[in-house]
């Protein structure tokens, strides 16, 4: 498999519209319920945390295939160039999951849940460890929100500690933690306000 090919298809995967088509078969858009995002999450508060787990672990997983297996797959045998060849193929994912071909490119959803099967991929014990604070978070709170944006600060610091600041795995988990607040600047706003959903609650229209 070429670099290329193995790129497009980690964009491809990642395009595969989890939350659209658990809402079609239920009969909902979720464009326009809850968040109007097609993220795990939206899903948890629409349809109900079965459907909400399932879409989750398959947008996991669409983060973590292409970075586990694609990067093998095209003959590469030296370490770092597979790593960064398999950053790659995960940015690519989460680039099709916000902004899937499939749905004409249009808004899909805000990549935690893609970002999280690409750094269980990469850096499992690190992101181990994240996961657990975004639990923690969660439950303690019930914000999805503020465990996401604990969760991305969380990450950047453990791999400072575990891989180095001039690390590959850290500079990536800075920049998607960084996107990770841009793509919440709306929940950060309703945090501030105090007007952000908490989990569990169920959702009506589209909150703004």
């Amino acid at each position: 498999m070429h670099p290329i090919v193995a790129l497009v298809s980690s964009y491809l995967l990642g395009s595969i519209p989890a939350a659209w088509i658990a809402g079609r078969a239920a009969g909902v858009d979720l464009r326009t319920r809850g968040s109007g995002n097609l993220g795990a999450t939206n899903v948890f508060r629409v349809l109900g945390w079965k459907v909400g787990l399932a879409v989750f672990l398959f947008d996991a997983a669409k983060g973590a295939v292409p970075v586990r297996f694609f990067p093998a797959l095209t003959g590469e045998r030296d370490p770092q160039r597979l790593l960064l060849l398999g950053m790659a193929c995960g940015l690519a994912a989460i680039a099709g999951h916000v902004r899937p071909v499939f749905l004409g490119f249009g808004k899909g959803g805000k990549g935690v849940a893609t970002s999280a099967g690409v750094f269980f991929a990469l850096a499992p014990v690190a992101m181990a460890v994240t996961l657990a604070v975004f639990a923690a978070v969660v439950l303690v709170s019930g914000y999805v929100s503020l465990g996401s944006l604990t969760a991305s600060v969380v990450l950047v610091g453990v791999l400072a500690a575990l891989e180095g600041l001039r690390s590959p795995l850290f500079i990536l988990a800075l920049a998607l933690g960084g996107f990770v607040f841009w793509t919440h600047r709306a929940n950060i706003g309703r945090l501030r306000r105090g007007e952000e959903h908490r989990f569990g609650r169920k959702a009506g229209k589209v909150a703004r």
